[in-house]
């Protein structure tokens, strides 16, 4: 996400230096549309390839039939030719025609069935030839195309192996990501277990006390189908974690920005508790999260904006990467810290 990109979405933000936590997510998922644009490509031309074997199989056939009957036509042909050629020349011939003949027109009637014979013949083997030259000629059209289809299949399936490859090696690299960063965030709780109870620098500028989470994990909370339910339901939870402090009174806000940004509702009240006491130490106005130089005219309005920019930047979960780019110096101890007042929440 660039920064012209996030002014764009969201221009009262002015966050920390920030880098999208799932970069390397969002490039897997361009790569798996790549995969999958070149599987439906490799598809395509294998079918194509399949249709063309399928026509070049069934010219095949047809041109050996048409191969195998030939040689008969010819022959045919030939008999008629040479029966009336010899009936043309041979005085023989045309005297048993005349004598056999009981009239002229008896006999102009045999001469036009010789001739009709002689040219039905002829007429049958130039069929014959013309459409074994057509197919001759679709056979070398086809072997053309064969030869395209095959090197169109050839390319889609380079393309494929490289999409798959560059699949395979993202993955590798979000599994060592997903490894280094558990350690990391086990790491975090250790430290403060052995740290809890003693102070570290928030992002804010304020000083805040290192917290251990009960659970090494803050799991996830389920949306459901129903805003009302969700909004009642955190609504109240977060009114009853935030009595008695400046932000008292705002749970449906922070409830209702939840839902409509997919945001763990949890997430935003918790920040506000590490990075101010809830409100209680701004160091901007209702500026209760340590969110860049950012100010605003109301609770509502900082509100509004803090669990958007947590939906676009962070995906709305509290991550051990999160809070890397959150709070850079004291990453740790804001993890841990924060994981536990999302805890009480």
């Amino acid at each position: 996400m660039t920064a012209t990109l996030l002014a764009a979405i969201c221009p009262a933000l002015a966050t920390p230096t920030v880098a999208r936590a799932d970069d390397s997510l969002t490039e897997l998922q361009g790569v798996q549309a790549q995969v999958a644009e070149a599987t439906a490509s490799y598809d395509e031309a294998s079918a194509r390839v399949a249709e063309l074997e399928e026509q070049i199989q069934a010219n095949e056939q047809r041109v050996a039939e048409i191969e195998a009957q030939l040689p008969g036509a010819r022959e045919q042909a030939a008999d008629s030719m040479r029966t009336l050629y010899k009936m043309q020349q041979g005085s023989g011939g045309l005297v048993e025609m005349l004598l056999s003949a009981e009239d002229f027109y008896d006999l102009l009637t045999t001469i036009q069935y010789l001739d009709v014979i002689q040219s039905h013949s002829s007429d049958a083997v130039e069929e014959l030839v013309a459409l074994s030259e057509e197919l001759e000629q679709t056979r070398d059209s086809l072997d053309v195309q064969m030869t395209q289809a095959e090197q169109e299949r050839q390319a889609a399936a380079d393309a494929l192996a490289t999409a798959q490859a560059a699949r395979a090696s993202l993955q590798a690299q979000l599994e060592a990501q997903a490894a280094a960063e558990e350690a990391e965030r086990q790491a975090a709780l250790e430290a403060a277990e052995q740290d809890a109870g003693q102070s570290f620098e928030t992002e804010s500028g304020n000083q805040a006390e290192v917290q251990v989470p009960e659970s090494p994990d803050p799991g996830t909370v389920d949306p459901g189908d129903d805003r009302d339910a969700f909004v009642a339901e955190w609504g109240a939870r977060i009114d009853a974690y935030l009595a008695g402090s400046p932000l008292a009174g705002q749970g449906t806000t922070f409830a209702e920005a939840a839902w409509e940004y997919g945001c763990d509702p949890r997430f935003s009240p918790a920040i506000a508790m590490v990075e101010s006491s809830l409100g209680r130490n701004c160091f901007l106005p209702h500026n209760a999260w340590g969110w860049g130089s950012s100010s605003w005219d109301s609770w509502e309005e900082a509100i509004w904006d803090h669990v958007r920019g947590l939906a676009t930047i962070y995906g709305g979960q509290l991550t051990y990467a999160g809070a890397q780019m959150y709070c850079p110096p004291n990453a740790d101890h804001w993890y841990t810290s924060v994981l536990a007042n999302m805890e009480r929440i």
